[in-house]
């Protein structure tokens, strides 16, 4: 399970660029990446145990400090009300940190509203174009609505609320009222879901846990914050976060506590739900996938050993010869859509007089 170190940054190219207009996702923003790389100093920001979290709270000059904070104001209006700027005069920008870890090395903006002290953040990154596929298929395809916008090089995103992966499996299981089982069913569904929109690089700290408390039990949700490595590795394993060292505590359990069958039954479920939804939003879906067709969005040797894979797990041979992930993608995604067709069931209960 060796992933790439550093994967190149691939950029916009015109129909991508096409589709985002189209469906609302480009917007002219007060303030671009390289803009704020521009700061002057910088201190590191440490967590409640005193460690590096491998962020810095940046600094710029007085003459630049106000008319930043005021642009990042902006931004978040863009992003939260369409550019409505009626409120920002209740906004204030609170803090900037910048991430020196990772492929995309975003900036974290906190904004807090003076009015009642509450805050919100958002982020700021280098535009990538695997990034903004993984976003929009991740929108289209999951449970989760993903909001974000997209002006030249400069990509700005919402924060996606949890517990970090890493940190839920390190210290929440032990707390009496986690739900073992409704965790794994969770999983299976979550690793089913990166799986058919092969999502990549889900270690611990790429995801977070949404916790929602229930009438007798918690609730869980996976939600994946990385979208970098969508569709670059070359193996079929590298798009299953079973196989990732890092999750291997909650992969434990779920063996432990789910048969086969019942894996096999929550994996249907989620693959009827992005039936469902593939089907709800087909026509863009299929702009997004031909759009991204036009560039391979790996190298060449990554996919023809990705293909080999699917071949082998598909039980075809219609992946050979593909060249790009895009038509990769496409191919896979209908399989897993089939694999949910075509199950065959032998009977039905009725209840009719």
């Amino acid at each position: 399970m060796e992933i790439s170190k550093k994967k190149p940054n691939y950029p916009i190219h015109p129909e991508l660029r096409s589709y985002l207009r189209k469906y609302r996702r480009e917007a002219p923003l007060a303030a671009t990446y390289e803009a704020l790389l521009q700061f002057s100093n910088s201190v590191p920001v440490l967590d409640q145990e005193g460690k590096d979290t491998l962020w810095q709270s940046v600094i710029y000059d007085n003459y630049l400090q106000t008319e930043v904070q005021k642009a990042l104001v902006e931004i978040y209006a863009a992003l939260k009300t369409d550019g409505d700027q009626s409120f920002v005069g209740q906004l204030r920008t609170d803090r900037i940190d910048h991430c020196l870890f990772g492929n995309s090395n975003p900036f974290r903006i906190r904004i807090v509203n003076t009015i009642n002290d509450n805050h919100d953040y958002y982020y700021i990154k280098k535009a990538d174009a695997s990034r903004i596929y993984g976003l929009e298929l991740e929108h289209l395809l999951s449970p989760n609505r993903i909001g974000y916008l997209v002006d030249g090089d400069t990509l700005v995103e919402e924060h996606i609320a949890g517990i970090p992966g890493d940190v839920f499996l390190g210290h929440y299981m032990d707390r009496p009222t986690f739900a073992k089982t409704r965790m794994a069913k969770e999983f299976v569904k979550f690793n089913e879901r990166c799986f058919a929109m092969l999502l990549g690089d889900m270690r611990s700290y790429n995801y977070v846990v949404d916790v929602t408390p229930d009438f007798d039990m918690e609730q869980y949700r996976v939600r994946p914050i990385d979208f970098d490595q969508l569709t670059y590795e070359g193996r079929k394993n590298h798009y299953l976060p079973q196989f990732y060292k890092e999750n291997f505590e909650v992969i434990q359990f779920c063996m432990d506590i789910l048969s086969p069958e019942t894996v096999d039954q929550y994996q249907t479920e989620e693959r009827t739900l992005i039936r469902k939804r593939y089907f709800l939003a087909k026509e863009q879906l299929d702009e997004l996938l031909d759009s991204m067709a036009k560039v391979p969005l790996s190298k060449p040797e990554k996919i023809a050993s990705l293909c080999a894979d699917l071949n082998e797990f598909h039980r075809t041979e219609a992946f050979s010869g593909l060249n790009s992930m895009g038509h990769v993608l496409k191919l896979h995604l209908s399989k897993m859509i089939e694999r949910t067709e075509h199950r065959t069931y032998l009977g039905r209960t009725s209840f009719k007089a």
